[in-house]
């Protein structure tokens, strides 16, 4: 490159650089990027031979010969590390150890060094050291045929600019390593909300008296809300949401211990305030003691004969209730008990609501309350009430008003927490 830095006018050597950086910035695989760099820098420099070396997690005396001008092919070496030649001690080792940048103008090289093939009819060359958080990690080296071959003047940019192609060229490796994680992870996500979603309902049930819309949504791949019906004796059926804390995969993994554990208790007891109590037991005593994970959960018994809901709350917002007869909304009383999984041996509070034809229920998690506009402000319970107090239509009408409203409250904001919304409307 010496060459090429003192020959031909600055115009000329402008036009070649700027060339070259418009080519290596369409690469985005670090070894094809060093190919058009160094094809580039062959057509202005009279370097007769190169050696990259590398002792990246190689002990020294030991090194690896990473490419050579004397191979016809080479192996990837960031990828194919086992095919590199290791070599041990000789000049290449004394390079290494040494840590500085060097120019040998007469060089000669015995013919029992590890290395002797590489350097055959060479007489001078300049070794790059090349830094990684302070230490020598890679070697590159230049060589040509005739003695004094290198311009001692000009070797304070070569290092410098190889540092610098060397920087970018390692930046692009794990910037493609990143991005290989990151896909792999979404990968990984999307199978998690596969098997997450797989948990919830496929459909909903036919409940006798009651007409149900539910709407759920995760904020990123997997969440923590879970929602789940469980039939019951005597046409009954056990309604139930939760929020875990947090949400992602952490959150997607207790929601399905959750669900497991939903499903093991024997519902045929109908009574909610026991089945908290056993969520809460096992959720203590084996999966959130130490984590600091909690969730959240209403579970109640809608009973069509009698034409009431039983229900219990662990820390969960309570339902809305609205009464058909003349459209008030019935303000219920928030949970006096924790969430599931922060103390054993909570005992939990029933209430039991008279409905009659025409009433109507909407059970939520705070993914919906607690969405914010560009302003930061909470959509809110008020949020709610407006669209409920408001509508006098079925389920899924309400439920559609509410999620408008709502999408046209955060104007295209993300939502920051997974949203579950169950409407349940007593039939006429």
């Amino acid at each position: 490159m010496d060459d090429f830095l003192q020959s031909g006018s600055w115009e000329e050597r402008l036009a070649h650089v700027a060339e070259t950086m418009r080519q290596v910035s369409f690469e985005d695989d670090p070894r094809r990027m060093v190919e058009v760099y160094r094809t580039r820098l062959a057509d202005v420099s009279q370097m007769d031979g190169f050696l990259s070396i590398s002792r990246r997690d190689v002990e020294l005396p030991n090194y690896l010969i990473a490419r050579s001008s004397t191979w016809d092919t080479e192996p990837d070496p960031w990828v194919e590390r086992e095919k590199l030649p290791r070599l041990r001690g000789g000049i290449i080792a004394e390079l290494l150890s040494a840590g500085e940048p060097r120019v040998i103008s007469d060089f000669e090289v015995s013919p029992a060094d590890p290395a002797a093939e590489y350097f055959t009819g060479m007489r001078s060359l300049v070794a790059i050291p090349i830094f990684d958080h302070g230490e020598v990690l890679n070697l590159i080296i230049q060589m040509r045929k005739a003695k004094d071959g290198f311009n001692s003047e000009r070797f304070p940019e070569m290092v410098w600019l190889t540092n610098l192609f060397a920087r970018a060229t390692n930046s692009l490796f794990l910037s493609k390593k990143l991005q290989e994680a990151n896909d792999r992870l979404e990968r990984q996500a999307a199978e998690v909300a596969r098997i997450q979603e797989s948990l919830l309902p496929p459909e909903l049930p036919k409940i006798q008296g009651l007409e149900v819309a539910v709407h759920y949504e995760a904020a990123e791949e997997a969440g923590g809300d879970y929602y789940d019906f469980f039939p019951l004796s005597e046409d009954r059926w056990g309604i139930m949401i939760a929020d875990v804390s947090g949400h992602g995969t952490p959150a997607a993994v207790l929601m399905a211990i959750t669900h497991t554990l939903a499903h093991l208790y024997d519902c045929s007891r109908l009574c909610p305030v026991e089945f908290l109590e056993f969520l809460n037991k096992h959720l203590t005593e084996r999966y959130t003691q130490d984590s600091g994970a909690f969730i959240t959960a209403l579970y109640g018994i809608y009973d069509p004969r009698q034409q009431t809901f039983t229900f219990a709350l662990a820390g969960h917002p309570p339902p809305r209730l609205k009464k058909g007869k003349d459209g008030s909304l019935i303000t219920l009383p928030t949970a006096k008990r924790p969430p599931l999984g922060i103390l054993s041996g909570v005992k939990y509070d029933e209430r039991v609501l008279d409905l009659a034809p025409g009433d109507q229920l909407v059970f939520f998690t705070d993914g919906l309350t607690e969405a914010r506009n560009s302003l930061g402000e909470f959509f809110g319970e008020d949020g709610v009430d407006a669209i409920f107090s408001s509508s006098c239509a079925g389920s899924r009408t309400v439920l559609d008003e509410l999620l408008g409203q709502l999408k046209s409250f955060v104007g295209g904001r993300c939502l920051d927490d997974d949203l579950t919304v169950i409407v349940a409307r007593v039939c006429d």
